[in-house]
């Protein structure tokens, strides 16, 4: 009898054990489980051991860069970077595409990219080690107020792991086939202060809240993730890829913006500065967003109509005594002025001066003035326009219009426009009501975007104003060279980016 019972009791527990095991195969390779928080820890005590594996890790081929999501699957649910051959897999389970890599391969040390924890496959236990938070720094850079506000005082450079040196924050982008377009605004706008610093820190932008199955909030976190990047002084490589950058781009501007067609980068800037205020919950006004609150500054556009050339005085003058020809006052805000270029002479002269035309910036900017006019054309109609600016921003964006487009193909100016680095006063161009409520009016630039070549084949590149140092370095794509400020301005400017001063 108690043999029987003996027996019996065996049975339940060794149904009870096969029970347990085939649940807990079930429980570890399910996807939903496979989080930290899964249903698997709860039956497993979770140990930490110190790993044989470390010195497997290789440094040198971790790249944080991509999309994370599994290089089999494709899937970004629960994804592992294999910190031996830098892939990505997804799980960690027994019939997961990490175990069978870790299997096949003999690669030990994977890195949960959602939840920084490391684990070693197969045996499936967490690596907890001080060691690893270079890496898990390099996925996920952090930044302290402090850090912060010191980044425009400091110029030390800081070493990648093959040995180069690179100054944080003049980092070069790789190009994928044609971003530069959008590179050169990425580089430029990770040096406009205020933007770097909101973005810096994540806790800026974590509580805005928008609609349900509205995620063009992805933009924001994914330029934020990227400005980090180029701001790490602990990076592993002394570049930085914008791939998941610009894959948000790609996706939230309807594929208006591509990475493998060459675009315009003020159309690339407008929208850009445009979506991240509108993701940031930004309203019209002013200090709604820290995108309006750095570039938004107001102006008084005067329009009025031009009477149809064909009439007679008598009837020109009776249309102009109309409301319809009367001049009419609008406000209007700008994120950035557009500079319209002289036409370049059609003929060069004996002695050949004219070859290259040049042109003063102040002259360009007499078109703010509310003294000169500028002719309009629509369809039917045609415009006469004074721009007057009421309100300067803290950061000046300038448009030198150099391409235009008729029913053919698209023509370059080549002008050069004479500018001054250091000290360029708007005030000038401001009448003395304006002017008066202004305390300050100079302005120094600080980024230049420049195309060199052809309309339509061209490429793009930047000049960048470090502030720690106070040198100028050149980007172009992955390039990074120093620049007198001397060499800048014989370029063809395109795009520049003033900071107003506040030294007087």
């Amino acid at each position: 009898m108690a043999s029987f019972n003996q027996s019996t009791d065996e049975n339940k527990q060794n149904g009870k054990r096969k029970w347990n095991e085939s649940h807990s195969d079930i429980e570890r390779n399910s996807q939903d489980d496979e989080d930290d928080h899964s249903t698997t820890d709860k039956w497993m005590k979770k140990v930490h051991r110190l790993c044989p594996y470390l010195d497997t890790i290789n440094r040198q081929v971790l790249d944080f860069d991509f999309e994370k999501l599994c290089s089999v699957s494709l899937s970004r649910i629960n994804v592992y970077a294999c910190l031996v051959c830098g892939k990505y897999f997804q799980g960690r389970g027994t019939n997961t595409h990490a175990y069978t890599h870790s299997v096949a391969e003999s690669h030990h040390v994977f890195l949960n990219l959602q939840t920084l924890k490391f684990y070693c496959l197969p045996d499936n236990y967490e690596i907890v080690d001080s060691s690893l938070d270079d890496i898990k720094y390099v996925l996920n850079p952090t930044f302290t107020p402090k850090h912060v506000g010191q980044l425009d005082t400091c110029d030390k450079r800081s070493r990648a792991i093959d040995g180069t040196l690179y100054l944080p924050g003049i980092v070069g982008l790789n190009n994928i086939k044609a971003n530069d377009y959008c590179n050169v605004i990425l580089q430029a706008l990770s040096n406009v202060t205020p933007l770097r610093d909101y973005f810096l820190d994540e806790r800026n932008y974590a509580k805005v809240k928008r609609p349900p199955g509205d995620s063009v909030f992805l933009l924001v976190q994914r330029f934020g993730e990227l400005m980090r990047k180029l701001w790490n002084p602990r990076n592993f490589k002394a570049h930085v890829s914008p791939h998941e950058m610009l894959q948000a781009v790609v996706l939230w501007s309807g594929k208006k913006f591509q990475f493998t067609e060459q675009g315009d980068p003020i159309d690339f800037l407008s929208w850009f500065l445009n979506s991240l205020h509108r993701a940031l919950n930004g309203k019209k006004s002013r200090h709604s967003s820290i995108v309006y609150k750095t570039f938004m500054g107001s102006m008084r556009v005067k329009t009025r109509k031009i009477p149809p050339v064909e009439l007679d005085e008598k009837q020109r003058y009776s249309l102009l005594c109309t409301d319809e020809y009367a001049e009419h006052v609008s406000e209007s805000p700008f994120l950035y002025l557009t500079c319209d270029l002289p036409p370049p002479p059609l003929f060069k002269d004996e002695v050949m001066e004219n070859i290259i035309p040049q042109v003063s910036l102040y002259s360009l900017l007499t078109k703010f003035n509310n003294e000169s006019e500028k002719e309009y054309k629509t369809y039917k109609e045609n415009f006469m326009k004074r721009f007057e600016i009421t309100q300067l921003p803290p950061y000046l964006i300038l448009y030198i219009k150099r391409f235009t487009k008729n029913t053919f193909f698209v023509e370059k100016n080549p002008t050069i426009v004479n500018f001054p680095v250091k000290n360029v006063d708007f005030g000038d161009i401001l009448t003395p009501e304006v002017k008066a409520a202004h305390k300050n009016t100079s302005y120094d630039l600080i980024a230049n975007i420049v195309h060199d070549g052809e309309p339509n084949k061209g490429t793009y590149r930047v000049h960048v104003l470090k502030q720690g140092n106070s040198k100028w370095y050149e980007m172009q794509d992955l390039h990074v060279s120093d620049i007198l400020p001397q060499m800048i301005t014989l370029t063809e400017a395109y795009i520049q980016i003033y900071k107003l001063r506040t030294d007087r």
